[in-house]
């Protein structure tokens, strides 16, 4: 039987996902939470926000008595994931070497298990990114355990440091903004809060073997997030369009100076692959009626009270 007493372990819990989640869970009153992270100063933030989480600093690709944590655990959220890098050796590190590490740790308690995947692993892009994060998914459902699979499109929302909030934090430093080409390039944004809502009516009602694409409602060119990012803040800043291949180019040498840029050539190919993503309708498969995009961009970077809480990439 459900119990919101029952421990619930997250790995991965100090990033996006995970912060949005350990405030779902809490305002649901779920009382048994284990946040493991490597990131010192993001769990440091967590731990800060919402003292009564056990917050746990561990590298998952790392043995360690971290294992220690998922004893008794009824429920693990596998959130972890490395999403940018330059190097592929980072992504089988953090996405395959640390999930095998998690899975073997599960086998103390047979946890439910609710595995973050990504909607990459249907994309047209092939990149270290998008190969392990489908390597990542099959490990989870031959890993014997019961589970689901969520797959989220692009995801935006509170505490975000890169994507639509680092593109939201530029905008407002500077005076021009380049856009890709015309910057007619369909994206399909999922707004954090929504999804992690998705993820807690996985918890409660612990469906097996099922495999969920979660899509964002709004289907919307990222110009025109980019303009509607610009709207909501009240913003001057100039959107002035280059060409992709000298977008391309910019974004390389940048790589070249910064051990973790915000934006990749990677990342612009996968931007415009020109992915159409299909989804199950959240609000009849989960009773989650989804944000409208322009007031999910307000809460996320003008009106919540955790909106100016960004953590570091």
């Amino acid at each position: 039987m459900h119990n919101k007493h029952d421990k619930i372990v997250l790995t991965g819990a100090a990033g996006l996902v995970g912060q949005n989640l350990v405030v779902e869970l809490l305002e649901h009153g779920y009382t048994n939470l284990v946040a493991i992270d490597k990131h010192a100063h993001n769990l440091g933030i967590l731990k800060q926000l919402h003292p009564q989480v056990r917050t746990v600093h561990a590298d998952l690709a790392e043995p360690g008595p971290w294992r220690a944590e998922f004893a008794d655990a009824a429920c693990v959220v596998q959130l972890h994931a490395q999403i940018t890098g330059k190097t592929s050796d980072l992504f089988v590190r953090n996405n395959l070497t640390a999930t095998t590490h998690v899975l073997e740790a599960c086998r103390q308690s047979n946890p439910y298990l609710v595995h973050i995947s990504s909607s990459v692993v249907n994309s047209v892009a092939d990149d270290d990114y998008t190969r392990t994060k489908r390597e990542q998914e099959r490990m989870a459902v031959a890993s014997g355990l019961r589970h689901c699979v969520l797959r989220p499109t692009l995801m935006f929302g509170l505490f975000d440091p890169k994507h639509l909030g680092w593109l939201s934090r530029f905008m407002a430093r500077t005076p021009v903004f380049p856009i890709p080409g015309d910057g007619r390039f369909m994206r399909q944004p999922l707004y954090e809060k929504d999804f992690c809502r998705c993820i807690v009516r996985c918890i409660e009602r612990q469906p097996d073997g099922e495999v969920y694409d979660i899509v964002g409602d709004t289907r919307i060119d990222y110009v025109d997030i980019i303009r509607t990012i610009k709207r909501v803040k009240r913003l001057r800043t100039l959107i002035v369009h280059i060409p992709i291949g000298l977008f391309a180019f910019l974004l390389r040498t940048y790589a070249l100076f910064s051990a973790k840029p915000p934006f990749t050539a990677d990342q612009l190919k996968a931007l415009s692959a020109g992915d159409d993503f299909k989804g199950v309708d959240t609000e009849a498969v989960f009773g989650v009626r989804q944000t409208p995009f322009e007031e999910a961009i307000r809460e996320s970077y003008v009106s919540s009270p955790y909106a100016r809480i960004v953590l570091q990439r």
